[in-house]
């Protein structure tokens, strides 16, 4: 199994209130004295934590149960009940919390440290005390509790990444994010080697860098679940510009390239608004004469570079490439 686990399903509870204490003050030499029931404590609520040290969601394979603590009632002597104990769900940063029925984005979470609510602790019950008035000097009741909440809820990770490498099986990004970063993903000469999204860094003129993100591979008909699947375009939706990358084997990089856009728009037509380039790849094992055809079937108005990661032809240009488009 793999240790990338990108999309989980968890239950969670929070902790009821605490119900309120009816309570007479009893002491010696005053017998009337009032009431003193303490209120009940908060119960416990469940938060959502970004912790950059984390990059998969694989902890809640094993545990998909979280139930809050509940409020402590309140006690005699206008003692207020202890409040449950909240429960922090430490996630990757880019995680989106969805309530599983209705759909609905509860939060995500961007960056490291930010915290999210999920589910509110019940408020504690008012204990008798609190009301009493001029007119009712001895109340004989309190509040109860309120109820805790309880969810279904979708944790789903988007990786951040600024740029993403969207392409068919074998199209040769794999080796391109080996060559350009310091990312070792699984290389073979067959489709699907790719099983998870890989990230890397690369380096630009020794003092900038930025990040990039090896998406496995898109066929046609992933955005109807075909292949991989929608299983991981989601990945693209937080990157800043989308790599194409059309293998020189292709007939027709044009068409080859329509179909992924196309994908991609089926997906989410906002995808379309994001800057795009076109890698050629593998041009090295090309001819002259090869190339020249491959050149007439290339699409209009699309940035388009010739790149080869075994010879490195190109890489240089392609980098350059990357870096002005992240920077407009």
């Amino acid at each position: 199994m793999s240790n990338f686990v990108d999309y989980v399903k968890i239950i969670c509870r929070s902790g009821n209130g605490g119900a309120g204490a009816v309570s007479m003050r009893r002491e010696k030499f005053v017998p009337k004295g009032g009431p003193d029931g303490g209120n009940g404590g908060k119960g416990g609520s469940i938060y959502l934590e970004a912790d950059s040290q984390m990059w998969t969601l694989l902890d809640f394979r094993y545990k998909r149960h979280f139930f809050a603590e509940n409020g402590e009632g309140g006690k005699g002597a206008l003692k207020t009940g202890k409040n449950g104990k909240d429960i922090i769900l430490k996630v990757p940063v880019g995680t989106v919390a969805k309530d599983a029925v209705t759909g609905e984005i509860i939060g995500e979470v961007t960056e490291h440290n930010q915290k999210i609510l999920l589910l509110e602790g019940g408020r504690g019950g008012m204990g008798n005390a609190f009301f009493k008035t001029s007119t009712h000097q001895t109340p004989r009741f309190a509040q109860p509790g309120e109820q805790g909440e309880e969810k279904e809820i979708i944790l789903e990770l988007k990786l951040l990444a600024d740029v993403g490498l969207v392409g068919y099986p074998n199209a040769g990004k794999s080796t391109l994010l080996s060559v350009m970063t310091a990312a070792k993903p699984k290389i073979a000469d067959y489709p699907f080697t790719t099983l998870v999204p890989n990230l890397g860094i690369v380096r630009y003129r020794e003092q900038y860098s930025y990040v990039m993100a090896d998406i496995p591979g898109i066929i046609q008909g992933a955005s109807e679940g075909k292949g991989l699947g929608m299983r991981f375009l989601r990945h693209i939706e937080r990157n800043s510009v989308l790599l194409f990358m059309v293998s020189a084997e292709n007939e027709n990089i044009a068409h080859a390239y329509n179909v992924l856009v196309s994908e991609l728009e089926k997906f989410n037509p906002e995808l379309l608004s994001k800057k795009r380039l076109l890698a050629v790849s593998k041009i090295d094992i090309l001819t002259e004469e090869d190339l020249a055809k491959v050149k007439k079937t290339l699409p209009e108005n699309t940035e388009t570079i010739f790149i080869s990661s075994v010879s490195h032809f190109g890489l240089e240009e392609l980098n350059d490439k990357i870096w002005s488009a992240l920077q407009t």
